[in-house]
């Protein structure tokens, strides 16, 4: 694989995807139907899931592509794939909350190696560079890479005063209950995959998800988390999470720091 030109394309794309989201997101109104499994899905989604998808194919032609809107794909079994989420946080897309994002990554036996999240609403930009590390950019957005910035999860994070993110839109007791055997300074929310970027910027140093999530939701995420430093293990036994899957969907999972002592639940 060519890094940099992954690297460069994936966000050229997800640049575009949110440009074009973002014109759907700005319209006095916009469309909102249930898919078949309940969740939502706008005219956004599919319109960001077709440049990304179109993009992706014709640059990378012999590369299996899963992506959220495209069922087919789902069905697909490859150790080296690329997988896109064109619009993750369709709640917070709908109820006009700014934390939704692109995610665009490439997997590669079983771990996401390169990723792009582009939150278009907040202007963040996160991407791994052609060498694996993570960073932030920051716009204005051009058809090159402008500023970037390294990131890095916090070093040290001390287990007695943790900064703990967790899900906007899917928090539960569960997750209350795991969050409160650690000693934490604060807590704040986020929908999408900002989370991991949270961690990964050192905004928060532990991020745990007890509910359901698919690869297309986490892979950009953990890789941008990964090259700054970080790591995504399974809530069960902390094994590293895997990509790849039958069906594509995650175990509960925890999003961390390294310095992090993880408790088992």
């Amino acid at each position: 694989m060519q890094f940099e030109r992954l690297t460069l394309e994936m966000r050229r794309l997800a640049l575009q995807a949110g440009a074009r989201i973002m014109e759907i997101y700005e319209a006095e109104d916009f469309d909102v139907r249930a898919k078949s499994d309940a969740s939502p899905v706008t005219i956004a989604d599919e319109a960001a899931d077709a440049l990304i998808s179109a993009g992706l194919q014709a640059a990378f032609p012999d590369i299996p592509l899963i992506t959220e809107e495209q069922a087919a794909s789902h069905a697909q079994s490859a150790r080296t794939f690329l997988i896109v989420d064109p619009l993750d946080g369709t709640k917070e897309f709908v109820q006009r909350r700014g934390d939704f994002t692109v995610n665009i990554a490439y997997v590669e036996d079983g771990v996401p190696l390169r990723g792009v999240v582009y939150a278009p609403a907040k202007g963040r930009l996160f991407y791994t560079t052609a060498d694996g590390r993570s960073v932030e950019e920051h716009g204005p957005f051009g058809d090159m890479p402008g500023q970037t910035i390294p990131i890095g999860v916090n070093p040290i994070p001390d287990n007695r005063a943790l900064m703990v993110v967790a899900s906007k839109s899917h928090r539960d007791a569960a997750t209350d209950d795991y969050i409160a055997q650690y000693g934490v300074r604060d807590m704040t929310s986020a929908g999408s995959s900002l989370k991991f970027c949270l961690v990964a910027t050192g905004e928060a140093d532990l991020y745990p998800r007890l509910g359901r999530t698919m690869e297309w939701d986490t892979a950009a995420g953990d890789a941008v988390l990964r090259g700054a430093g970080g790591e995504v293990v399974r809530f069960d036994d902390h094994a590293p999470l895997t990509y790849g899957k039958p069906g594509f969907e995650n175990p509960f999972f925890i999003a961390f720091a390294p310095g992090v002592l993880l408790i088992r639940a």
